[in-house]
């Protein structure tokens, strides 16, 4: 029972650092002022599209307590959760946000396009399904080059009515790759329900048809996304076969910060408001025996983390001019100019 406690108690943890991330950078997308603290004043410190991954947490904190910093991961325009979870330091994708020199990608890649190598976030990508085919050339060159280490892709329900998908499955069972399919299925592809335009029983069932092993899962239920992710990771390592896992979750904000989603029945919003991850997790622990005074700590410490990366993206400086021409790909001849 304690070690139940204390695994619950490290994946609260990660999903109440990606839930404050996130809250405070939708407040700054905006324009106001943060129970984080601010001393921006009026207008958006965060520009550019935000999209928010608020009520998914579980899915990339359940995936990634099992995934070694040499592991790669390929993320989506929703990707903030996913970089966090993956061991991103938090501040300097809080600057990154703020578009700042001490972002991780120096202020040029935004929220968007966030990735953070380091850590083997290869990045997040603004085209629905284009992190698909990166994640199969990553996983084969992890094969090509006899390592032990795995890819994780991460991508939305949206995604799997896109060419890319199929291409990305075929090829990686074709070639026997080491790469774990995650599709966070929030019902909703940008503004439009994805169920109407899904044909059959949607990732896993199509995953199946490939002769890839894939398995639907509670995306909301952090332990049960725990438990079959550490399975299937620890299968993509030992066989070096690709699998797929389902998530069933939800994304309770709008496509983009800014955005009311009137187009949604509220009654679907608040039904699945009381599936919280964050909420049913504390239940878990308070039901194992656990104190609620350990996640309240770690709440606060997470705001008060938050607070610091704020105030840092603020204070810090902007990208020199002359930066702009720096990663940049060259034809060999400056005739792009």
């Amino acid at each position: 029972m304690v070690e139940s406690s204390q695994r619950t108690v490290a994946l609260y943890r990660t999903m109440a650092r990606i839930r404050a991330f996130e809250n405070a950078a939708e407040i700054a997308s905006q324009g106001g002022v943060s129970a984080y603290g601010s001393s921006a004043g009026a207008g958006a410190r965060v520009r550019g599209p935000l999209h928010l991954s608020t009520g998914q947490e579980a899915v990339p904190a359940g995936v990634c307590a099992h995934l070694r910093t040499d592991d790669y991961l390929t993320s989506t325009h929703r990707g903030h959760g996913h970089t966090l979870a993956k061991g991103a330091d938090l501040a300097r994708m809080m600057a990154e946000l703020f578009g700042k020199a001490s972002g991780s990608n120096a202020g040029k890649g935004g929220s968007m396009h966030i990735a953070d190598f380091s850590v083997g976030m290869l990045g997040a990508n603004g085209v629905v399904a284009a992190g698909l085919p990166i994640a199969v050339g990553a996983a084969h060159a992890q094969k090509l080059q006899g390592r032990d280490a795995i890819t994780a892709c991460f991508f939305g329900d949206g995604a799997i009515n896109r060419g890319p998908f199929l291409e990305s499955l075929n090829w990686a069972q074709v070639y026997g790759l080491p790469l774990l399919f995650v599709c966070e299925d929030n019902r909703w592809s940008a503004t439009t329900a994805s169920g109407p335009m899904t044909a059959g029983e949607g990732a896993s069932a199509r995953a199946d048809s490939l002769g890839i092993a894939g398995e639907q899962v509670d995306g909301n239920d952090v332990l049960a996304v725990d438990e079959a992710a550490g399975r299937l990771v620890r299968e993509v390592r030992a066989r070096r076969q690709p699998r797929l896992l389902h998530a069933i979750t939800y994304r309770v904000k709008g496509h983009v910060s800014v955005d009311a989603a009137a187009y949604r029945d509220p009654r679907e919003l608040q039904q699945a408001l009381q599936a919280d991850p964050l909420a049913r997790a504390r239940s878990r622990f308070l039901a194992q025996g656990g104190d609620a005074a350990v996640l309240d700590a770690i709440d606060r410490e997470a705001q008060e983390e938050v607070a610091r990366a704020l105030a840092a993206a603020d204070a810090a400086p902007w990208p020199a001019p002359e930066a702009a021409f720096t990663d940049v790909q060259t034809t060999g001849a400056g005739l792009w100019r």
